[in-house]
């Protein structure tokens, strides 16, 4: 379950993690990496994209009523996975140990259950009682299960791994299974799974440059209730130059030199809820006084004139948009463009002069097109040449282009025009040669027991 996905190149919509953990292991991403997932849009309900297609919107209290048409699509992905790459890992959802779930459930017992594969239990030691957390989980596994499990891995400890020497003699006494790590809190630049993680951003980015708070230019991005692919904006939260802060709707929006409303699962529930909360006004207000405003994907639908839903989105209806640029969005079918996409910029404006060539993806619901008839439109240019919008000012965007600011051309393009007219200095960062997944590879050799690891696929391979 994640609102942060990722498109590949056969078009299929699968999660980030599953994409990144495809180019961590040197593999094309493919939708058989992650057959089902669950994107949650309002309501206690979610859409299900199955094998990278939407599939169907359901409540989560008769989510369990499908799982069984669901599963063997999951065995006959795994199947053909083996087939290709001989090994296979396959990643659980959430705690194991969910008893009132086993009858029904796919991402954990039920696949176990079917494949048959050893298992090993990794414990988040940040969250506290990992003991109970350890012991618990596997007392509480089912008879047939239990047996599989081969290992327990301790993750995310802080402070001397040698005062946690007596805790894994502890833990193995208990359980008579192996402990095969414990592995140091690190951070890593690879992108966030899920939305768990934005309680860490709400502040400002990293700041490990020595560069005071106040010679940076301040970006906001709306914390949209269905924020959706917020890994976009990687780059700009590393960049040496830039303070980002995630910004609550109802929040001040006064200091920002640009103010980003990121993609969203559900842009019309947002969009009121930005409205509701005064966001909206302020977001038209900053615009006004020369803010650079930028609107990913459903944030670019929300910059328009007017958004019509046929019960796509929401209810049935058509909604005022924030009128920043002459669009307007239709919302018709339950169908979704996903593309993976190289486009060039159009050049128009300020910022996006200073862009070449960017690669990236659409995932969307609803079409866009310009409203030219509409009175007291803003002028209209495209951002590319074939999408997107600029306003006459060149400082109000739309773009359907999810992964922009992962082009480094794009963020050098946008902070350093924001640090010239503060009037500092701008230096493009030094492309780093380090690839983090290496990083994390050896970050798992040096406290991992390798080999037993790797003892179990050869028992699962044969």
């Amino acid at each position: 379950m994640s609102l942060n996905s990722w498109i590949t190149e056969d078009g299929e919509e699968i999660g980030i993690a599953q994409a990144m953990q495809a180019h961590a292991a040197r593999c094309t991403p493919s939708a058989l990496m992650n057959p089902i997932l669950l994107k949650p849009k309002g309501s206690h309900s979610s859409q299900v994209i199955l094998l990278g297609k939407p599939y169907t919107d359901i409540a989560a209290e008769t989510y369990f009523t499908i799982t069984p048409t669901l599963l063997p699509h999951c065995l006959t992905a795994a199947e053909k996975l083996i087939e290709q790459y001989t090994n296979l890992v396959v990643e659980g959802a959430g705690s194991v140990a969910e008893l009132n779930l086993y009858d029904r459930d796919i991402a954990n017992i039920g696949i176990a259950r079917a494949l048959q594969y050893p298992i090993i239990l990794v414990a988040d030691i940040e969250r506290g009682g990992v003991f109970a957390q350890v012991y618990g989980t596997i007392s509480l596994l089912p008879p047939d299960i239990k047996p599989l499990v081969a290992g327990i891995i301790i993750n995310k400890f802080q402070g001397d791994p040698a005062l946690f020497d007596s805790g894994i003699m502890i833990l193995e006494d208990l359980c008579h299974i192996p402990v095969l790590g414990l592995l140091p809190y690190a951070h890593f630049d690879i992108p966030d799974e899920d939305s768990l993680s934005l309680h860490d951003k709400r502040g400002n980015s990293r700041d490990n440059t020595g560069t005071s708070i106040q010679e940076k230019v301040h970006i906001a991005i709306i914390r949209l209730r269905y924020i959706s692919n917020f890994t976009d904006f990687m780059y700009l939260e590393s960049d040496p130059h830039v303070s980002v802060s995630y910004v609550e709707p109802g929040e001040d929006l006064m200091r920002y030199d640009a103010i980003i409303i990121p993609g969203t699962k559900n842009t019309i529930r947002d969009l009121l809820t930005i409205q509701e909360t005064g966001t909206a006004d302020a977001i038209i207000a900053a615009a006004k006084q020369g803010v650079v405003v930028i609107g990913i994907c459903g944030g670019y639908q929300m910059l328009g004139c007017m958004l019509h839903d046929s019960g796509v989105e929401e209810q049935e209806g058509t909604y005022k948009g924030l009128g920043l640029l002459p669009c307007i969005t239709s919302f018709d079918s339950y169908e979704k463009v996903t593309i993976q996409v190289k486009r060039t910029s159009s050049g128009f404006g300020p910022i996006f002069s200073r862009i070449d060539t960017v690669s990236g993806y659409e995932i969307h619901a609803g079409k866009t097109h310009q409203a030219e008839s509409l009175e007291g439109t803003n002028g209209f240019h495209s951002a590319f040449e074939d999408e997107g919008a600029i306003s006459d000012s060149g400082l109000i965007i739309g773009t359907y282009l999810h992964g922009l600011f992962t082009n480094q051309n794009a963020v050098n393009a946008l902070v350093s025009y924001l640090c010239e007219e503060k009037g500092y200095s701008y230096t493009e960062p030094e492309e780093s040669l380090a690839d983090p997944f290496d990083d994390l590879a050896d970050h798992l050799e040096r406290h991992l027991n390798i080999e037993e690891i790797l003892r179990h696929f050869e028992y699962s391979s044969r």
